[in-house]
């Protein structure tokens, strides 16, 4: 900025926050200020019409996050049920804009050099997520970055294990007995936190946060060693500015919770857009509503961000979907330039007010949760799942009596869109009765009973 734009800055008086409410009110000619213009969020946070320098002065939390956020990688996840063609797929999608690869293996016996084959070694992340819990199958991956010299992340997340399916791999002490064990020799970052399931599932944000500080913080507490950056996956929704300011005070609170263990390297976010608003009927708006959730992603911080392709409800894993989904983060990367300017968020009021807001009330939570005996144990009581499920009740209620939209599905459906004979994969919740050691927690879109009855009416 130049001196004499400087100079005219200065020319301008200062306004207090005091000074605009007396305006705000006076505009209102009587109307009370804050039933009229103050909302409360899910969350208990009260939204004012404006905001000052003057939201900031009570922090509690420092807000300084890293300056390199803004650099994220354009993610592409594949799934790997045939080698040679995932193979295949990985090398075609990284001529197609994608930046790094994230697989997911089911099968141990799976060969990682021929997974890896011709595989560029240079500026790609390859991310390893892990339906399995192997010591041997790690120190394989470990062997083969360090001799190709390959940028990996292992997945590995058995408190995630627990959340979704109910049951340990084996049991908490020889889960954690492996994992300490991987921890001990891994050259290359080998832990994960998987929060998705509880965006999904119906949590508020200060919920998400607090849950995924605490799963986290589990680790820390139980594996004395890690030498290497934990990777967090997140999903975000389309309220825009909240999930900016819930990724950024996902970073504060870890960088918080983690000093105090003398783990002193930043958490590593991958994000993905959420399921939970995402629908069958007048699937195109599916687009838009990534694209923002995106958006709120690369502002909020994100390391690397996979999204959701239009179809992912429904249709199998195609590459048309792909690329569509590819291109929109490429739209946002290299047209729309959203990863030039570092921390963009950094200096609007309303955003840091937020973020701060969020991290105190989730730290709270996070304290709670501890004092109870820790995020496990919760989980094997059932508070956990019992909380969400109160959370996703409301939400749901929002959306029955239509005071939470999603267009084109609660409101201006098409009656004449047709969905029965399209359907490659079953879009809902699958019912699947057996003997668990927790209730598992239940990923579930808002739009499902209201698609069901469409789907039956079909001709």
């Amino acid at each position: 900025m130049s001196k004499s734009n400087k100079k005219h800055f200065s020319d301008f008086n200062s306004v207090s926050t005091k000074q605009w409410k007396q305006q705000i009110q006076y505009d209102l000619k009587g109307d009370d200020y804050n039933e009229t213009l103050v909302w409360e969020s899910p969350e208990g946070i009260k939204i004012k019409p404006f905001y000052n320098s003057d939201d900031l002065d009570n922090s509690l939390i420092n807000l300084n996050p890293s300056t390199e956020v803004s650099k994220f990688e354009i993610l592409q996840k594949i799934y790997v049920y045939d080698v040679l063609k995932s193979n295949k797929r990985a090398l075609e999608t990284l001529t197609r804009g994608a930046e790094s690869i994230y697989f997911t293996i089911e099968n141990e016996t799976i060969s990682i050099e021929d997974l890896m084959e011709n595989l560029p070694a240079e500026n790609v992340n390859y991310y390893f997520n892990l339906s399995f819990l192997s010591i041997d199958f790690v120190s394989k991956l470990n062997a083969f970055a360090n001799q190709h010299k390959v940028k990996i992340f292992i997945l590995n997340d058995v408190i995630h294990q627990l959340t979704k399916d109910g049951n340990w791999f084996e049991n908490i002490d020889k889960d954690f007995e492996k994992i300490n064990s991987i921890a001990q020799t891994s050259t290359n970052s080998f832990l994960n936190c998987n929060a998705t399931i509880y965006q999904n599932a119906g949590a508020n944000m200060v919920q998400q946060l607090a849950y995924t500080l605490a799963h986290t913080n589990e680790y820390f507490n139980r594996i004395p060693t890690i030498k290497h950056p934990i990777a967090i996956e997140v999903s975000v929704g389309t309220n825009y500015f909240f999930e900016i300011a819930k990724l950024r005070a996902l970073r504060l609170l870890f960088n918080t919770v983690a000093k105090e263990y003398d783990h002193d390297l930043e958490c590593h976010l991958i994000v993905t857009p959420t399921k939970r608003n995402k629908t069958l009927y007048d699937y195109n708006v599916n687009m838009l509503r990534t694209t923002t959730e995106c958006m709120s992603a690369i502002l909020g911080g994100a390391n690397a961000i996979s999204n959701l392709a239009y179809d992912n409800l429904y249709h199998k894993d195609n590459e048309f979907g792909d690329r569509i989904s590819r291109n929109q983060l490429i739209l946002l990367k290299k047209e729309s330039y959203f990863n030039i300017v570092d921390n963009p968020a950094d200096g609007a009021y309303y955003i840091e007010s937020l973020t701060n807001q969020l991290a105190e009330k989730a730290l709270q939570l996070f304290k709670e949760i501890e004092l109870n005996g820790g995020f496990i144990n919760q989980l094997i009581e059932g508070k956990i799942q019992n909380k969400i499920s109160e959370s996703a009740k409301k939400e749901q209620e929002l959306f029955d009596s239509g005071k939470e939209i999603l267009l084109g599905t609660n409101k201006y459906p098409n009656k004449n869109d047709k969905m029965k004979h399209d359907l490659e994969l079953y879009p809902f919740v699958k019912q699947n009765p057996r003997k668990t050691l927790i209730t598992p927690i239940i990923e579930k879109r808002l739009a499902e009973k209201l698609e069901q009855e469409r789907l039956a009416k079909e001709a």
